[in-house]
C-alpha cells in the first residue's frame, strides 16, 4: 500500500464524499416510483459530492487548480498542478439504482498525471497510484492481466448514446473487435473500467469522447500496474484527444491495429 502525504489526502477526500455518494444512492430506489423521477436527486448529490472533494482538496493543498466536472476549471496559484475531479463517474447508473459507479481523483503536474485514486464505494474498492510507486486495489498490489491473445481477451468500451459520440464509427469499431475477441462488455463507468484493465479483469479497453476526469486517475492506475495507456490512434495523450485505448504491451498494440483496420 501507498502510504505517501499525497495518496493519503487523495483517498481521505474520496472516502469523505463517497460518505455522502453512499447515503444518496439509498433514496434512489425510492425515487424510481415518483413521477418526477430521480434526475435532480441525483443532480444534487454529483453536486454535493463534487463540493466535498473541492473543499477537501483546497484545504490539504492550497493553490492547486482544479477540472472539475460540474464546477468547470478552477485556476489555482500553483501553475504546476491541476486536479481533475469526477464526483460521479457512472451517473445513469446511479440513476438507475445500477451499483457501478465510482469517485475519481487525478493529479496533473506540469502536463502529466503523477497520481490518482478511484474508489467504488458499494463494492468497498480502492484503487490508487502513484508514479514510480506502483498500484494497489485496497492493500493488494496489482498487474494489468498477461494475455496476449484477442481470442482469450475480455474487452471494455465505452458506447455512444442519444446525442453524443459517433454511433456508426462505434458500430463499425465493435464489430471489428467482435470479430476477434473473447468477449465485449459496457459496463457504464469509465473510471472503473480503466480501474479493471489496471487490475485484469477487463484486457484492454477503448473509448472516444471522453473528459480529463474520467481518464486520468485511470491513466496513471494502469501505467503504475504495467500497462499501456494511448489515445486511440496511438498518441501519447488521450487526455488531449479525449480518447484512450489501454491494456499490457501485447494486446493493446493489437486492439489498435483493430480500431485502424475498422472502415472509416
Amino acid at each position: 500500500m501507498i502510504r505517501s502525504p499525497l495518496i493519503t489526502v487523495i483517498t481521505d477526500a474520496v472516502m469523505k464524499a463517497s460518505r455522502a455518494l453512499k447515503r444518496d444512492f439509498g433514496e434512489v430506489e425510492n425515487l424510481q416510483v415518483s413521477r418526477k423521477g430521480p434526475g435532480d436527486f441525483v443532480s444534487a448529490a454529483d453536486r454535493r459530492a463534487e463540493q466535498i472533494l473541492r473543499e477537501a482538496l483546497e484545504k490539504a493543498r492550497p493553490g492547486y487548480g482544479l477540472v472539475l466536472e460540474e464546477g468547470g476549471v478552477v485556476e489555482g496559484t500553483d501553475k504546476s498542478h491541476r486536479w481533475h475531479v469526477d464526483p460521479l463517474d457512472g451517473t445513469t447508473n446511479f440513476l438507475h439504482g445500477v451499483p457501478q459507479f465510482a469517485i475519481s481523483v487525478g493529479l496533473e503536474r506540469e502536463g502529466q498525471i503523477v497520481a490518482g485514486a478511484i474508489y467504488d464505494p458499494i463494492k468497498d474498492e480502492m484503487f490508487i497510484a502513484e508514479r514510480g510507486k506502483g498500484a494497489y486495489l485496497n492493500n493488494r498490489r496489482i498487474r494489468v492481466a498477461a494475455r496476449s491473445d484477442m481470442a482469450d481477451a475480455l474487452v471494455g468500451c465505452g458506447m455512444p448514446h442519444i446525442g453524443r459520440g459517433d454511433h456508426g464509427r462505434f458500430l463499425r469499431e465493435s464489430s471489428v473487435i467482435m470479430s476477434h475477441a473473447g468477449g465485449l462488455r459496457r459496463f457504464g463507468s469509465a473510471a472503473l473500467d480503466l480501474a479493471y484493465v489496471a487490475c485484469g479483469r477487463l484486457d484492454v479497453f477503448w473509448e472516444r469522447d471522453l473528459n480529463s476526469w474520467d481518464m486520468a486517475a485511470g491513466i496513471v492506475l494502469i501505467r503504475e500496474a504495467g500497462g499501456f495507456v494511448s489515445d486511440t490512434e496511438g498518441g501519447s495523450n488521450p487526455i488531449e484527444t479525449g480518447t484512450i485505448a489501454c491494456g499490457n504491451e501485447t494486446l493493446h498494440r493489437e486492439l489498435l491495429r483493430l480500431l485502424k483496420s475498422a472502415p472509416r
